[in-house]
Order: C-alpha cells, then sequence, then structure tokens
C-alpha cells in the first residue's frame, strides 16, 4: 500500500514548495528594480541594459529552477543554502540601480555568490559533473565583477562576454563529461533531462504570477498623490485590464498544454525543451511585463495627454515583448494556435502611435481591446486551442532546440 501511494504521488507531480515560493519572491524584486530604471530614464541605452541585467540574472534563476526540481529543499542543509542564493539574489537586486557604475564590483561579487551557492547544490544531483556548470558560470561572474572595475566600452564587453560564456554552458553540460570519461550522450540527455514536469511548470508558472504583481503595484506607484477622479480610476482599472489579458493569455490556454507535452516528452529530450521553452521563450515574457510596468507608471498621471515616445513605446512595447514571447512559447511546445498572437504583436506595437498622437487612453484602450479580440477569436474559431499537438515526432521538435 505504500509503494501504490508513493507511486501515485510521483506520476501526481510534485508541488512547488513555499520555499521556492519565497525564493522567487526575493528574485522578482531584481524585476522591480529593472522597473525603476527603466521608468527614470526611458531610452534604448538603457532598455538594452536592463535586457543584458536580466538575461544574465535569469540564466541563473533558471538554473536554481531546475537544481530544485531535482534537489528539492526538503532538508536543513539544503534550505540553508537556498536562502543563501536568496541572500546574494538580494544584494545583486539592491546594486542594479548602479550596476554599471560604482555598484558594478557588488553586483558582481553577488551574482557570484548566487553561482557559487548553486554549485555547492548542484553537486548534490550530479556530483563532479557540477564543473561543467560551475567553472563557465564563475567565469561569467567574475567577468561581470571585472566589469565594474571599467566603464564604456570595456564594462559593456565584458557584459557580453558573461553572456556568452553562459550561452556556451549548455553545449559543455551536454558533451562535457563524454568527453572526459566516454559516457554515451543518450545518457547524459537522459540525466539531464530527469525533470518532474508539473512541478517545472508550475514552477515557472507562480513566477510569472509574482511578476504580474509588479505590473499591479506599478498602478499604484504611478497614480502616487493624485487626486481620485473617475478618469483616474478609469485609467487604472484599464492597466488592470491589460495585466488580466496578459495573464489570461498564458494562464488559461497555456499552463496546461505545456505540461502535458513536458510528461509525454522522453527525458532525453526535455532538457532541451526546457531551455527553449523556459529561458529562451520566458525572457520576452518577464521582460515585457518589466517594460509595461514602466510604461505604467509612467502613464497614469498623464492619461489625457500625449505621450512621450518612451512611455508609449514602453506600454505597446511591453506587450508586444511578452507576446512575441508567448509565440515563441507556443511554437517550441507545438501549443496551437499560434497564428492570432503572433498577428496581434505588430499591431499591439503599432498602438504606440495612438499614444504619441492621440493620449494614453486611447493606447490603453486600444492595447486591451487587441487582446480581447485576440482571446476571443482564439475562442470562436479555435475552440480546442487549450490543448497541445500530439507529440508524434519528438526529433521534430528537437528540432527546434
Amino acid at each position: 500500500m505504500e509503494e501504490a501511494a508513493r507511486t501515485t504521488a510521483e506520476e501526481a507531480g510534485r508541488r512547488v514548495s513555499t520555499l521556492e515560493l519565497f525564493f522567487d519572491l526575493v528574485f522578482v524584486f531584481t524585476l522591480t528594480q529593472l522597473t525603476v530604471l527603466l521608468a527614470a530614464d526611458l531610452s534604448f541605452a538603457t532598455a538594452a541594459r536592463v535586457a543584458l541585467i536580466f538575461v544574465v540574472l535569469f540564466w541563473m534563476y533558471g538554473a536554481y529552477a531546475y537544481l530544485t526540481n531535482q534537489v528539492p529543499p526538503d532538508r536543513p542543509s539544503r534550505r540553508l543554502l537556498l536562502m543563501l542564493g536568496m541572500s546574494a539574489f538580494l544584494v545583486c537586486a539592491l546594486a542594479i540601480p548602479h550596476a554599471f557604475d560604482d555598484g558594478g564590483v557588488v553586483f558582481g561579487l553577488g551574482f557570484l555568490a548566487v553561482v557559487l551557492v548553486h554549485s555547492a547544490l548542484y553537486t548534490r544531483s550530479h556530483g563532479r559533473d557540477v564543473i561543467w556548470y560551475a567553472v563557465p558560470n564563475s567565469l561569467a561572474a567574475l567577468s561581470i565583477t571585472a566589469a565594474g572595475l571599467f566603464d564604456g566600452l570595456a564594462a559593456d564587453g565584458l557584459w557580453l562576454l558573461a553572456l556568452v560564456l553562459q550561452f556556451v554552458t549548455p553545449f559543455l553540460a551536454e558533451h562535457g563529461p563524454r568527453r572526459r570519461d566516454g559516457r554515451e550522450a543518450a545518457f547524459l540527455r537522459t540525466q539531464l533531462g530527469a525533470l518532474d514536469p508539473a512541478h517545472f511548470v508550475e514552477r515557472h508558472g507562480l513566477l510569472l504570477i509574482v511578476a504580474f504583481g509588479e505590473s499591479v503595484i506599478a498602478i499604484g506607484i504611478g497614480i502616487g498623490d493624485l487626486p481620485l477622479t473617475a478618469d483616474l480610476f478609469g485609467g487604472a482599472f484599464l492597466a488592470l485590464a491589460l495585466a488580466i489579458a496578459l495573464w489570461w493569455t498564458y494562464f488559461v490556454r497555456d499552463e496546461h498544454g505545456a505540461e502535458t507535452v513536458f510528461s509525454a516528452t522522453p527525458p532525453d529530450r526535455r532538457w532541451r525543451l526546457a531551455m527553449n521553452a523556459y529561458y529562451y521563450a520566458f525572457l520576452p515574457m518577464l521582460l515585457g511585463i518589466a517594460c509595461l510596468a514602466a510604461g505604467v507608471k509612467k502613464t497614469l498621471g498623464h492619461l489625457t495627454e500625449q505621450l512621450h515616445t518612451g512611455p508609449a513605446l514602453a506600454l505597446a512595447g511591453g506587450v508586444a515583448l511578452f507576446l512575441a514571447g508567448d509565440v515563441a512559447f507556443r511554437a517550441v511546445l507545438r501549443l496551437f494556435p499560434v497564428s492570432f498572437r503572433a498577428a496581434a504583436v505588430p499591431v499591439t506595437l503599432a498602438a504606440a502611435l495612438l499614444g504619441i498622437h492621440l493620449s494614453a487612453v486611447a493606447e490603453l484602450l486600444a492595447l486591451v481591446g487587441v487582446l480581447v479580440a485576440m482571446l476571443g477569436a482564439e475562442a470562436r474559431w479555435s475552440p480546442c486551442g487549450a490543448g497541445a499537438e500530439a507529440p508524434e515526432s519528438p526529433d521534430s521538435r528537437a528540432a527546434l532546440a
């Protein structure tokens, strides 16, 4: 009876622990700080640096999400190490506003601590294979730390070097052990893909929920001490409707389908699928939420006015980024349809023109209208779109990697 109960529990999948959710709350503070940085200077240069910082940070968040999927924090030693990782992410978040000037070294040292804690925990599941993650990740962290000692192109070049090191890490993890001791590639891919699908999908869904909370907080910050008029409430409700529509876009159709695909994918292909769906595709989705939050902060106090280019593009660009990431997410996992969402990307981006030439309210109305029309069209013409295409050909899905 006990064995049967254990088997049933394993098939049902492990739930995300409260400590993992606590970890995510701390990590999302980095997204909050990036939103503050972007809202303070809505320029392309700042947006590029925000994207650069987040790409680097999200790589290590993904590494922790993958790690705790295989090494659950169910023992005091693991919990304490995970809390150290949380503290290191907090250091990074606090240093973000000055990551490219006098706070660069502090940011880099915090990031190095994030990497070292992850490496220590990673040994619990992969033993000496940790070297293929720990070395390139540590070199990336040292590169970022060194960038804090320089200005201009030298600093930017060291940040880009860190990105390159992160980009080659999966290749090293997949091929390094094979060259060292002759293990078969299929065995290594199976070991890397030994993920609990239910836990992995739920973990990233909860991260999105916490990130959406940032867009709601942005409404309150955008209103500030302004008089509570009917127009202001209308703008706040439009901003909330925008966040709700984006929530609907992912959680009503995508999350369940993603879990179905992951469960049906053999372990030797699951790891690469996880990378493509929950790192590369999730990046623009989360950055889109940050851009949207920055746009909301700068917009709600100027609802009836024509917007400057920065706030207008932050609003429309944030929605377009999220949708583009979701289109990539669906394409990787073969969740259909994608055509309605792909068509909505340029339309939402063009809505920035309404904010620039008419008013913030006009842009908000247009964005909400496009998302509602997109979701309505899917419900009308693709009522079964919430499911996933049966993964009949894993090779075709692997090709997307």
